[in-house]
């Protein structure tokens, strides 16, 4: 069943050699951004959201329990102390909003890819709370699998063409445990400005820490739903593709996976951005947060939109993105710093016919 709402708020323009506002009726721009960990604070039955309740409500043995079987300390450390109550939610919507429009003069992307949003009942807060004047329209989200309870939306200005879909890669073969730990590939079709169809996947893969053979399952996904669309449907694919630089250095993945079908939009020219994402074990940089765009191949309308040159920018100039080194700032507790762990991407496309304006 479908889960749909809007986002909406106003903010300004600023980031990695941030371009001019879009103004023409034919040209749109699309964001990616994970949004880390966008939680309610009540008990979604059957997933592991423990961390994310107030501290009033994490004193019973049972929640003390739960948590000590994390293995990892930080994570056992937040799921025991962490006070996710109603204030720190307030503003963690608040600084997302804020990230979020800094695109096109404070009124955001046409469409954004999101990921790590728990349900529709905090996205509708967003929305309602926060991001009510920016034209959105009901944004998509259809409730996955994974454990932890993070799913991939859509926000979007463009009308739907038909039912969004949730499509899930077959992961057989490998642990029940890990397989829980994965989203679906989350499909909407929308009507451009003339009138074609544009499909979107919204992704998040599998982790790094997740055997490379699931990424390379995911990818492969992918790719036959873009194989099985309309001869020249115009397509992207936007989200956190989870493949570091090293992966891809050693392994080759985006030349496997990627190219020639897809264009890899950072790759086009992203001033002196370094990546949307930071690991500081090993102080490198990856763009783990990707657009993939797939133009259409056959004659007429399809065949006229392109990325738009010297579109593609990090959206990282919001107030409490950036770290004092420069590294994406993480949103954390109990402080409520920062806004997410990835810096959001963008790029815009537009129609060959605006090049005779």
């Amino acid at each position: 069943m479908n889960k749909i709402l809007v986002f909406a708020f106003a903010a300004f323009m600023v980031g990695c050699d941030s371009p001019v506002a879009e103004t023409e009726s034919h040209s749109v721009t699309i964001m990616t951004f994970n949004v880390e960990n966008l939680f309610d604070n009540e008990d979604d039955a059957g997933k592991t959201d423990e961390t994310y309740f107030a501290l009033s409500d994490k004193q019973s043995e049972k929640h003390k329990a739960t948590c000590n079987e994390i293995e990892v300390e930080r994570w056992r450390d937040q799921c025991l102390d962490w006070d996710w109550n109603d204030e720190i939610i307030e503003h963690k919507m608040s600084v997302l909003a804020e990230a979020i429009l800094q695109v096109n003069d404070g009124i955001g992307a046409d469409i954004i890819a999101l990921q790590e949003i728990e349900n529709i009942s905090i996205l509708e807060r967003l929305r309602t709370e926060y991001l009510a004047d920016a034209g959105y329209l009901p944004a998509i989200l259809l409730e996955g699998h994974d454990i932890r309870g993070i799913d991939v939306a859509f926000l979007s200005k463009l009308e739907l063409a038909n039912e969004p879909t949730l499509h899930r890669p077959d992961f057989s073969g490998f642990e029940e445990r890990r397989v829980l730990d994965t989203r679906g590939v989350l499909q909407a079709d929308f009507v451009l400005p003339d009138g074609s169809t544009l499909t979107g996947f919204s992704v998040h893969f599998p982790a790094p820490h997740l055997p490379i053979e699931m990424r390379d399952v995911a990818y492969d996904h992918l790719n036959e739903l873009r194989s099985g669309l309309p001869t020249g449907r115009l397509a992207f694919a936007a989200g956190d593709f989870n493949t570091t630089a090293k992966e891809d250095r050693e392994q080759n993945m985006l030349d496997k996976h990627v190219r020639p079908a897809w264009t890899v939009a950072h790759e086009l020219g992203c001033g002196d951005c370094k990546g949307t994402q930071y690991y500081g074990w090993d102080d490198t940089w990856s763009f783990l947060d990707m657009i993939l765009w797939s133009g259409g191949t056959d004659s007429g309308a399809q065949a006229t939109w392109n990325i738009r040159n010297n579109s593609v920018y990090v959206a990282n100039g919001a107030p409490g993105q950036v770290r004092d080194d420069g590294t994406p700032a993480r949103f954390q507790l109990p402080e409520g710093t920062g806004i997410s762990d990835h810096w959001p991407l963008v790029m815009s496309i537009e129609s060959n016919k605006n090049k005779a304006l």
